[in-house]
């Protein structure tokens, strides 16, 4: 093959990159500008329908044909439109003009709709016509603008838009350009070809400064000389050296910025995470107070006797009280795993314990809202956490029931392949969630279809303790749900042999005055949970003395007064905390009380120091259950040393 001469070469080499570029230009500029005018012309379209729309909604109230008719003319008048149809809320054709190249009318709906015909390069748009929304109050002043009212609908404006004369313009436009570019091309190459005649020795040079450019050398220049023909060729490069090493640097800066930029958004984001931290701390522990004192007093009020009629009452309040606590602990489980402060206690249990606790906890619950709920029972025994198991169920099971109008939930465990792993799984014959809500409902605070965050509905919690807590647990969780159809969760975990230690175990009842005569110092500056905690420990048959600090603990001790167990808030009033003031009661007694530590407080440090201090912590509100198995213990400790 003959090889090709230098002036060829270099006419390729001229003519090659500008037919690139230029058509890659050409190429965006027309698709721009395509874009642009599909735009427009949709833009345009939608204006007017909506316009219409609204021009025709007192026309359509008060079916006035005469001024829908001028309405329809004007709107005719506009050079895309094809033909104007009004519907009344009936569905039946009011008002009709032009040429429709319809068949049938589309499904009519409350949404705006939009339908393209290929075949007829028709496009059709459908609006619904609603009366305009109207502020109202009742008698009393209040706004009914809260309420969520369905529109009335008035009827439908169906207009069809032809795209002739846009398809015209575009074949204009493309014409046009190639036009554009086909002479583009032929001026390049003449010029190119008169050029590159006497330019054989300067080609050279110019390119060898494009090889040190394109290599990233942007500081070399070529010396221009008088009669250089490529002189201009030579400026040119010069100058796009200089702006290249310009650009260069500024994409540079561009990047430093940046990077600094995201540094501090990160920073944001963390300091953002902290302060939600903070906020939930705090009104954590302003909210645990009365619902301490709260839960105390429910429980002394049930050891009271009442008639029948009372006592199902007092079961109600105790119900909502423990509902409350569950939601502040909820609160608690956000912060204690951010924290990392979540101890994962494994043993072997049977399931169907856990299975029991859910049937107590939810079947009222289900009959009121008329759902069945079922869990199948289980022999199988598993190793896990029982009581992060029980809290991943109770909020999987609680998610289900709030969001399942009929039918209801069932909780089953299914034994894998193998034997070695079980599913646990709760399904529920729901509303279902979109996939692209799949990932979002494990978020904090995220709720479908809660966009007023409405109470009832929960705060968008339960479903991130669960993720967190099952991977703390290493128990994976899967999702299976289709709007309408309902959604099933389950996760994994491994089985165990049965314990025969277990398997007969025997009912203990705690005597009513168990602590009859134990001395017990109560420590409280809440006057509320101070009566709470005094009326129930006295109940069970502890003599108590209260105080609010430190000065009034040690006066009862001046007075030659012992106690057996210390029960102590940790904020206590003029800056002190329980920590210090147990530990002044300890120094003054001269010996190592058994003591207890109460707080609304969730930060870690508080734990830690509090296991420094040798104290059990117990985060408000406290179940009177739990106060009094700890109270048996730490006074069952006292009777062996």
């Amino acid at each position: 093959m003959k090889p090709l001469s230098i002036l060829t070469r270099m006419l390729l080499a001229v003519l090659l990159p500008v037919l690139l570029i230029s058509g890659l230009l050409t190429a965006v500029f027309l698709t721009a500008r395509m874009g642009d005018m599909d735009k427009a012309y949709h833009q345009k379209s939608q204006a007017l329908i909506r316009q219409l729309a609204v021009s025709s909604e007192y026309g359509l109230f008060s079916a006035n044909v005469v001024q829908l008719q001028v309405l329809v003319n004007a709107a005719m008048q506009e050079s895309d439109v094809v033909s104007v149809t009004i519907l009344d809320d009936r569905g039946l054709t009011l008002l009709t003009a032009g040429q429709s190249r319809l068949t049938h009318f589309p499904l009519l709906g409350y949404a705006p709709s939009a339908t393209f015909d290929t075949r007829r390069g028709v496009d059709l748009l459908v609006q619904p016509v609603f009366p305009s929304a109207v502020q109202l109050d009742d008698l009393l002043g209040t706004s009914l603008s809260g309420v969520a009212l369905k529109p009335a609908l008035l009827g439908h404006i169906l207009v069809e838009f032809s795209q002739e004369a846009l398809l015209v313009r575009e074949r204009e436009v493309w014409v046009l350009g190639l036009f554009v570019l086909a002479l583009g091309l032929v001026l390049a190459g003449f010029l190119a070809f008169k050029l590159g005649q006497g330019v054989m020795v300067p080609i050279f040079s110019v390119s060898e400064l494009i090889k040190r450019i394109g290599l990233g050398d942007f500081s070399t220049r070529n010396p221009l000389l008088p009669n250089d023909p490529l002189r201009e060729l030579q400026i040119v490069l010069n100058h796009t050296a200089e702006r290249l090493a310009t650009s260069r640097d500024d994409l540079e800066q561009r990047i430093r910025m940046a990077t600094e930029a995201l540094r501090e958004k990160k920073e944001e984001a963390e300091t953002a995470t902290l302060s939600k931290s903070r906020f939930l701390a705090a009104a954590s522990h302003d909210l645990r107070q009365p619902t301490h004192a709260l839960g105390m007093f429910v429980a002394r009020l049930a050891q009271l006797p009442h008639d029948p009629q009372t006592t199902g009452l007092i079961r109600y309040l105790e119900s909502s009280v423990h509902a409350m606590q569950d939601l502040l602990d909820g609160l608690l489980d956000i912060s204690r795993l951010d924290a990392h402060a979540v101890p994962v206690r494994l043993s072997s249990f049977p399931i169907e314990d856990i299975f029991e606790k859910l049937r107590a906890s939810f079947v009222l619950n289900a009959q009121e809202q008329k759902l069945t709920f079922h869990v199948r029972p289980s022999k199988v025994w598993v190793q896990s956490d029982a009581g992060l198991l029980h809290r991943v169920l109770i909020n999987l099971v609680d998610n289900a029931l709030r969001y399942t109008q009929m039918g209801g939930v069932v909780v089953a465990c299914r034994l894998l392949p193998g034997g070695e792993k079980i599913r646990l799984e709760v399904w529920d014959s729901g509303q279902g969630i979109a996939p692209e809500h799949h990932q979002a409902v494990f978020t904090e605070f995220f709720q479908v279809g809660n966009a007023e965050r409405n109470r009832t509905q929960g705060l968008g919690l339960g479903l991130n303790i669960v993720k967190r807590t099952l991977k703390l647990l290493d128990h994976p969780l899967a999702l299976c749900s289709h709007l309408g159809q309902g959604t099933r969760f389950s996760f994994e975990l491994p089985t165990a042999s049965p314990d025969l230690a277990r398997l007969t175990p025997q009912e203990v009842t705690a005597p009513a005055r168990e602590f009859e005569g134990r001395q017990v110092l109560l420590i409280e500056d809440d006057v509320l949970a101070l009566a709470a905690l005094e009326s129930l420990l006295a109940s069970w048959g502890c003599e108590l003395r209260c105080a609010v600090g430190a000065v009034q603990a040690l006066a009862h001790l001046g007075r030659g007064w012992v106690p057996e167990l210390i029960i102590s808030d940790y904020r206590l009033p003029e800056g002190a905390n329980g920590i210090d003031t147990i530990a002044q009661v300890r120094a003054q007694v001269g010996g190592d009380l058994p003591a207890c530590l109460m707080s609304g407080d969730m930060n870690l440090d508080l734990s830690e120091a509090s296991k420094a201090a040798q104290l059990t912590l117990l985060h408000k509100p406290v179940r009177p259950a739990k106060l009094r198995s700890l109270v048996r213990h730490l006074l069952n400790d006292v009777e062996t040393n």
